[in-house]
């Protein structure tokens, strides 16, 4: 079992006293399994501490009265499916559609579920054909049919040896074949924000967005009004954040979390 940094601890210690909450565009899981994650890694976090893209999702659908008659069609993985099922939603694609194909062959007709209403794109390792023909027909057929996106990431560390085609690949096919933009409801959109800051009667003038992503985690804050602080252990670099062409300037940067420790501690 991987063990956590004795520097998270005290710095997860040293917070304490302050609402500390998780936002991660990361849609593969759902709240549920991050607070578990959390647990195998000594800390005690709960789901209502937890923001995912995919609960964003959910509950942008269900903050918008989505009809109960609807049905959604799902781009991803089980994080989204799961948060779906708990908002009370009928929902269906995801894994298992990843093992469908399609023979493009002459006057071969591809149907699709007229009750859709919605269709939900995030990170897929699954992604193929056969979701993008489905979620395209559902978009541009079903009448208000809405077309949501998890995030717009381009990459992604989905594992420790290299970047990985990240969301935003999956939500571009898509986007692409409709000619239609997504609501977006991850970071750097300011939803997350505002259901967030509904839950826990915060404001962003006392709040501090910290991240390791630029283009997300950064923006996220700035996009809300928080201030910001960019931990270089992540994807961002120190030669990407002082590049010339970079826009997105947090107030504070750091190494890591450890450097925050040993200044609390002081």
């Amino acid at each position: 079992m991987r063990r956590f940094s004795s520097d998270a601890f005290i710095w997860f210690h040293l917070v304490q006293g302050k609402k500390l909450v998780f936002v991660t565009n990361n849609s593969r899981k759902s709240r549920r399994q991050y607070s578990k994650k959390f647990k195998t890694l000594g800390l005690e976090v709960t789901e209502e501490e937890i923001f995912t893209s995919s609960f964003a999702a959910a509950m942008f659908l269900k903050l918008n009265k989505f009809s109960p008659e609807k049905k959604v069609y799902v781009v991803g993985e089980d994080g989204i499916l799961d948060e779906l099922k708990l908002a009370g939603f009928e929902c269906f694609g995801g894994p298992e559609d990843g093992k469908k194909n399609i023979m493009l062959e002459a006057n071969f007709y591809f149907d699709h579920d007229k009750s859709v209403g919605a269709v939900i794109v995030g990170l897929d390792q699954y992604f193929n054909y056969y979701k993008m023909q489905y979620a395209s027909l559902c978009i541009r057929e079903n009448p208000g049919c809405l077309f949501i996106a998890t995030n717009r990431d381009p990459t992604g560390h989905m594992t420790s040896a290299q970047e990985w085609p990240g969301a935003g690949t999956m939500v571009a096919a898509v986007s692409c074949s409709v000619q239609k933009e997504p609501i977006v409801v991850g970071k750097p959109s300011s939803f997350l924000m505002d259901f967030l800051l509904k839950s826990f009667n915060l404001e962003t003038s006392r709040m501090c967005m910290v991240g390791d992503r630029l283009d997300t985690d950064i923006l996220f804050g700035q996009n809300t009004g928080c201030k910001t602080l960019l931990v270089l252990s992540g994807v961002t670099t120190l030669p990407e954040l002082q590049d010339a062409s970079n826009t997105i300037h947090p107030d504070l940067y750091t190494n890591s979390v450890y450097d925050l420790v040993k200044l609390l501690q002081q």
